[in-house]
């Protein structure tokens, strides 16, 4: 039998195996509808945001998340490809520049203030999320070294309500920072 990704151990967990293959499956026909110049049905959002249950024997989580890295990369590709033959590649910048501004507003903001505290129980570590977001300003103001991959797959510990940030509203910030940064990589 073959499969699509590489199969941990029985006694270790990866994705479930079934959902990660009808969500390739699904991906791989939008693709493929997209390419004959059809609605793709299928969104790097939607990509970013699949999630697959964990179980015992599954695939590897690392390959899986890999695959999914790759197809993101390459609808943003083509959505970039499409909209500057429709309206030409400083349209595409300006677009983007434009998404890039939305950013700004939590990044000027103090160390400690850019995200609300969750509203009970434990977040993302506060200091963390504030050296992440330092490296955004950083790539946003002098071209700093930071890729789209790095933001991805950030992680961060968990920490105490009064040092934390709520994980929701730093996730959200994260995917539309990573929108970006594809769009111009």
């Amino acid at each position: 039998m073959s499969t699509l990704f590489p199969v941990v151990g029985r006694t270790s967990t990866g994705y479930d195996r079934e959902q990660v293959e009808e969500f390739f499956t699904r991906a791989r026909q939008a693709y493929e509808a997209g390419r004959s110049g059809t609605d793709a049905g299928l969104t790097e959002s939607e990509v970013r945001q699949v999630a697959f249950d964990l179980v015992r024997a599954g695939y590897a989580t690392g390959s899986v998340d890999s695959a999914l890295d790759r197809l993101e990369a390459a609808l943003v590709q083509r959505r970039r490809d499409a909209f500057v033959a429709a309206h030409g590649q400083q349209a595409w910048m300006d677009r983007i520049a434009e998404r890039a501004t939305t950013l700004y507003p939590r990044l000027v903001r103090p160390a400690g203030e850019r995200f609300a505290a969750p509203e009970r129980g434990r977040g993302y570590d506060r200091d963390a999320v504030d050296d992440l977001m330092d490296r955004l300003v950083a790539y946003f103001d002098a071209d700093g070294d930071l890729t789209a991959a790095e933001l991805r797959t950030a992680t961060f510990p968990s920490a105490r309500r009064d040092k934390a940030y709520a994980e929701g509203v730093v996730d959200a910030y994260l995917d539309r920072a990573v929108e970006v940064l594809l769009a111009v990589e």
